[in-house]
């Protein structure tokens, strides 16, 4: 386990994800993507490791300058920016070949985005909208829709006490930050390791356009 700053130059995080801003719940989620890159880079691809989701090379856009325009453009709430973490342990539960690199990080991200929206919020966006926002066409976003959708058998709802635990484990591994309430020494008690390889509040969505 990291050691964590002292308590007094930490940024206190609220007990509960849905009132925490969505630039600090951006920063934890775009941290703990750039580490699986790291890690995932560095491994050789191997035939049989490519999927829909993989790019012929790296966009020019970073992953946090990528999520945070997902999150801006497409109003994404914390419930759903937790849940596309939730969909990236699921997708490596269930196909251990499937990594987030360099090559599938943009493409799951906004396919993450558009899946969470339609499944967790009342009102959302059309895909030719977020095919705008994700730099993808309508087509492909379709396409990368429908194969996310399968590999998680159409199971796209974590239960609430599934987005805490995540939330909290977010909080837990980053540098600078701490639970309200714990000091930063503290355990969150979470056993989630979140997006390692080997809920439900949609009040910030717009209407359907």
């Amino acid at each position: 386990k990291r050691a964590r700053p002292a308590a007094q130059d930490a940024k206190t995080m609220p007990r509960r994800y849905e009132t925490a801003s969505m630039q600090d719940l951006g920063k934890l989620v775009a941290e703990m993507l750039m580490e699986l890159v790291r890690l995932n880079d560095s491994i050789p691809l191997k035939d049989g490791m490519l999927t829909r989701f993989h790019s012929r090379a790296p966009p020019g856009i970073s992953v946090s300058d990528y999520l945070f325009r997902l999150i801006i453009h497409a109003t994404l709430s914390p419930p759903l920016v937790l849940a596309m973490v939730y969909y990236i342990d699921r997708l490596c539960s269930l196909f251990p070949g499937f990594t987030i690199s360099s090559l599938t990080v943009h493409r799951f991200l906004i396919t993450a985005a558009t899946v969470a929206s339609k499944g967790l919020s009342d009102t959302f966006w059309t895909n030719s909208t977020y095919a705008r926002v994700g730099g993808v066409s309508i087509k492909e976003l379709a396409l990368l829709e429908l194969d996310l959708l399968e590999r998680l058998d159409w199971k796209i709802v974590p239960k609430p006490e599934v987005l805490v635990d995540y939330y909290r484990s977010l909080v837990d591994r980053a540098d600078g930050y701490v639970l309200e309430g714990l000091s930063a020494s503290s355990e969150t008690g979470s056993s989630i390791s979140v997006g390692q390889q080997q809920p439900h509040d949609s009040g910030r969505e717009r209407s359907s356009k």
